[in-house]
């Protein structure tokens, strides 16, 4: 029995295991006119205030919607809570629609992106100056590409199966040491994401305005696509920042992983020192470093911790270890009303699992040049036949669709196991369905949209008519969690909560911001 193996049955001699999973989702999405141009009307005052809406906020921009479900163990519930947070939303909406696709609609400029406003209390206006120094840095059209995020955690009962009765400290060291084990197994094969769920093949031409390109693009219309691309989003005309790939944060453990964020929030750019940070009285960016705070590194999965009031990301991780990881590379799937199905989140289940029960060799960096190179190839032309990829630097060289089935051959064992917790075979027949995918690119998410766009005759075309549709469902749908006087009691608590803080303000901006960023002193 291979060490896989033992663990998988280890773990489900308690079948609620199985039924415990952590899963939370936040939901990107922008605003759009009727004629499929970008709104750039002020985020929707019925929504509440976005500073402090626990489920609705916005992201870079006025018009980047961001819906937050909390933590469920149930699928069924994780979607009825995203179904409701979109049927209110739409009711503030008016005649503006949510953009369906990861790549944006039609911008006609860039001043056309407003950005996000979070009033005037002095966390919030910190919040709108770090968009300022990402639009200095890198535009804003990068910024208003959306995305799904997936928070996962595993429940404590699995850790007692696999490691027995523990300290407290014991408990807290092992489950970090494993969930850095499962980032480096999903630096590895991660690639099968953007793959399977890619969604942004293609991309309306607005977007690469005034930039070269070298990708040998095709046209149809006013998009452009490749006809193997998976994910744009993820390349590096999308959601990355070049100016980071000179940061060398490892995996290998949090203490590695916590020095290499921490010096990077410490490194200085020469490029964005151009920039500067505080010019004619009016501030440009937090600072010139290569990161302005932690959250502006861009990664496909993240460790976190959730973390108290006024505690950075980083501080939260050192004082509790890693509590839940947050999946990044998800494209909006446009095959959804929500941006995402119950079969992406079984996947996820099984294939986060699988990256925790696998063996997990330590990642030198010449290893992570090698998952790099491998993302980059799905991403660009993974539904090419017969694409290679090598799984370490001195690892096999196998077709992406032989590396596929060697991960599906383990996928199935635990989808079984989680079946016969749960009484149904939902896990099987999801990785049944997608197993088919291997061998049929055309069935993957980007497969179907690119042959939609050109069915339809453009990306913006596919948009509206998506959009139009998923309008309707959300006007016509009934609450299944929530109910309207729930959604407009947080939106009237988070006006007031926004109130308050502002209220409760002693410093002035400068202050402010010496002493958020004194570590950087230290």
């Amino acid at each position: 029995m291979t060490e896989f193996a033992a663990r998988l049955e280890r773990v489900a001699q308690n079948p609620e295991v199985f039924k415990s999973f952590g899963r939370g989702v936040e939901r990107e999405t922008l605003r759009y006119q009727p004629d499929g141009n970008l709104a750039t009307t002020p985020h929707p005052t019925g929504l509440g205030s976005a500073y402090s809406n626990n489920w609705i906020t916005t992201d870079f921009s006025e018009s980047l919607l961001e819906f937050i479900t909390p933590v469920s163990q149930e699928i069924g519930t994780l979607k009825a809570q995203l179904e409701d947070i979109h049927h209110f939303t739409q009711t503030k909406l008016g005649e503006e629609k949510m953009w369906p696709l990861s790549m944006p609609c039609y911008v006609g400029s860039e001043d056309d992106i407003n950005l996000a406003q979070y009033g005037t209390s002095n966390s919030g206006k910190m919040k709108t100056l770090y968009r300022e120094g990402l639009k200095r840095r890198y535009g804003s059209l990068m910024q208003i590409i959306s995305g799904v995020h997936f928070n996962f955690s595993f429940p404590e009962s699995f850790w007692d199966q696999l490691y027995g009765e523990q300290s407290e400290q014991e408990r807290q060291d092992t489950k970090s040491e494993a969930y850095f084990g499962l980032i480096r197994n999903y630096y590895r094969f991660g690639w099968l994401i953007p793959y399977l769920f890619g969604a942004s093949p293609a991309l309306c031409s607005s977007f690469i305005q005034g930039r070269d390109t070298k990708l040998p693009f095709e046209k149809i219309g006013g998009t452009l696509y490749l006809p193997f691309a998976t994910s744009l989003r993820l390349s590096d005309l999308g959601y990355t920042n070049s100016a980071q790939s000179v940061l060398k944060i490892g995996f290998n453990s949090l203490d590695e992983y916590l020095s290499g964020l921490n010096n990077a929030i410490r490194t200085p750019s020469e490029e964005f020192a151009e920039i500067g940070v505080k010019v004619d009285g009016e501030y440009r960016q937090l600072n010139s470093n290569v990161l302005q705070i932690e959250n502006e590194l861009y990664a496909p999965i993240r460790p976190k911790r959730v973390a108290k009031s006024g505690e950075k990301p980083s501080e939260a991780l050192a004082r509790g270890g890693v509590e839940y990881i947050e999946v990044r590379s998800l494209d909006v799937n446009p095959y959804s009303s929500v941006g995402i199905n119950e079969d992406q989140i079984r996947f996820l289940d099984l294939f986060l699992a699988w990256t925790a029960l696998s063996d997990s060799e330590p990642m030198d960096v010449c290893e992570q040049a090698c998952w790099r190179e491998n993302w980059n190839k799905v991403i660009v032309e993974g539904r090419k036949p017969g694409l290679e990829l090598q799984i370490g630097c001195k690892g096999e060289i196998l077709t992406l669709q032989d590396w596929a089935k060697r991960v599906f051959v383990e996928l199935v064992q635990i989808a079984e196991k989680m079946d016969e917790a749960n009484g149904n075979e939902q896990y099987q027949q999801v990785c049944f369905k997608l197993l088919s995918w291997i061998d049929h690119p055309e069935q993957t998410i980007s497969g179907q949209l690119l042959e939609d766009t050109k069915r339809l005759g453009g990306l913006g075309k596919v948009g509206c008519e998506f959009g139009k549709h998923y309008r309707e469902q959300h006007l016509n749908h009934q609450y299944k969690t929530y109910s309207d006087e729930v959604m407009e009691a947080e939106a009237r608590r988070s006006v007031q909560a926004q109130a308050d803080i502002e209220a409760s303000d002693s410093l002035n901006f400068d202050d402010f911001l010496d002493e958020y960023f004194s570590y950087l002193k230290a």
